[in-house]
């Protein structure tokens, strides 16, 4: 049941924000992000609807837990409610389930903006090293990781830009979640920005090229690869307040 103290101005807010801080071409300006940030820093989880599952992730380590927990889905899927879409950006929360996982992906040419809005959820992100010398990379190319912990509501929120920020990352639900996602523009295959998954793999780097420029810094090998069939993405209802476009 959607809660009664939803505030509808919230998210019309958030909504009016991006309208005029973000384009096709992804956020006008650094200031345009800071505008978006600031606003998305403010929404709860009554604000979208979200109440009772909050309530129920405060207590979900306490012994009132076991009753708590037959406010979420007992189906295992993350779940996505979509609030709003446009060729600039889009708007919508992911409902992780505890210990499920969205594995590594990208976010090709586009900024994120991510805010937890109830839960703990640990989160691995990675961005490219660009290497001028031949690697002879083929599908393999070496990453550095730039975020690796925990983050828990209430706390503000996350910016991955398109070249830095851990613009390829995972996250593993310790708790149920709900991530509100802010992206610009948005997934688009035709104009491709499309999502790719990736994992990590052993590889050696014989000339040292990296191990020598990146003394003191953490990397990786990462790889393109298609997620198990177990990976699932349901469409869900979203039970906020509606927009007034």
């Amino acid at each position: 049941m959607p809660s009664t103290t939803m505030d509808a101005n919230a998210i019309q807010k958030l909504y009016e924000v991006c309208k005029v801080s973000l384009s096709e071409k992804g956020p006008l300006s650094s200031e345009s992000v800071d505008n978006v940030r600031a606003v998305l820093d403010m929404i709860t989880p009554a604000d979208v609807g979200l109440e009772c599952e909050a309530e129920a992730v405060r207590v979900w380590r306490s012994p009132r837990a076991l009753s708590r927990k037959r406010v979420f889905h007992s189906s295992p899927a993350i779940r996505y409610r979509h609030i709003y879409e446009c060729k600039s950006f889009s708007i919508g929360i992911f409902c992780i389930p505890a210990s499920s996982i969205i594995p590594l992906h990208n976010h090709p040419g586009m900024t994120v903006l991510s805010k937890i809005l109830y839960g703990t959820a640990h989160v691995k992100s990675y961005d490219w090293i660009d290497t001028a010398e031949s690697l002879n990379l083929s599908k393999v190319r070496p990453a550095k990781v730039v975020r690796d912990g925990e983050m828990s509501a209430p706390c503000g929120a996350m910016v991955l830009h398109p070249e830095g920020g851990g613009n390829i990352h995972a996250l593993r639900a310790i708790t149920p979640c709900a991530i509100l996602d802010i992206l610009t523009p948005p997934y688009s295959s035709e104009d491709g920005r499309h999502c790719s998954y990736f994992r990590r793999c052993p590889r050696s780097d014989p000339s040292g090229v990296l191990l020598n420029r990146r003394k003191g810094s953490e990397f990786v090998w990462l790889e393109e690869y298609q997620p198990h069939d177990n990976f699932i993405i349901r469409r869900d209802l979203y039970t906020g307040p509606a927009l007034k476009l």
